[in-house]
């Protein structure tokens, strides 16, 4: 935690849980002024805070521990046979760096995918002052990566580069195209590039046992997860 006490960090009051029905959480938050080089934002992400726009965060819920920090291991992760189908069924994509993703196209796609998949969520409605903050705004660690069919975009993955790893921040995507399972994809995508420019994990941010939505992150197989503040391997 020596990282933590170079920096202030705020707590907020609590509030009603965006993950589990009539839960409160309290959020811890690195000062927004503090401008964080490589090496902190590396430590911040090893003991499991998370960036959402230009906020770094980390759960500090009193009665609650179910967040889970969730990491893989790139250089031991072996796909499972429905990850290889998941691969396979996406080979004819083209997927390609962008260095914005401001544009009304990947706004539309946004916010038909938050419409569609997440209207429980407290990102719903969209609006593109939201969608700007959250994830288009261009931040000093963020990488945008866009996945197309024959020229239709199809998905967009946002991530942060790290010293040694990868955080995924968000993926969004076309819901009309839901059988290519383009979510785990983008996920199966960064692990193959993270391998490529030798990393050592793929950060999936927090997996909580029981929401269903973030249910995928533990079909990812060796993983680690972050419990008692250490590392612990699931096989």
């Amino acid at each position: 935690m020596s990282v933590l006490s170079k920096l202030k960090v705020y707590a907020t009051k609590p509030h009603p849980c965006s993950y589990q029905d009539g839960k409160e959480a309290t959020t811890l938050f690195i000062d927004p002024k503090a401008e964080l080089d490589e090496i902190a934002y590396q430590d911040l992400t090893e003991i499991g805070f998370r960036r959402s726009g230009t906020h770094y965060y980390r759960p500090h819920c009193q009665s609650c521990n179910d967040c889970i920090p969730a990491r893989i291991p790139v250089n031991t992760f072996t796909p499972a046979r429905r990850q290889k189908r998941i691969e396979n069924k996406n080979r004819d994509l083209t997927v390609h760096s962008v260095a914005s993703i401001a544009g009304e196209e990947y706004y539309q796609l946004y916010a038909n995918y938050i419409e569609s998949r997440h209207e429980d969520g407290d990102m719903y409605p969209p609006t593109p002052d939201q969608y700007q903050e959250f994830l288009a705004r261009q931040t000093r660690f963020g990488h945008f990566t866009e996945f197309r069919l024959e020229g239709k975009l199809l998905a967009v993955s946002v991530r942060d580069n790290l010293t040694d790893s990868f955080s995924a921040i968000y993926t969004f995507f076309d819901p009309e195209y839901s059988n290519r399972s383009l979510g785990n994809f983008a996920v199966l995508w960064l692990i193959s590039e993270a391998k490529r420019e030798k990393l050592d994990y793929v950060y999936l941010g927090y997996w909580i046992r029981s929401c269903r939505k973030m249910s995928y992150k533990i079909d990812y197989r060796p993983i680690e997860l972050l419990l008692n503040n250490r590392w612990q391997t699931l096989n």
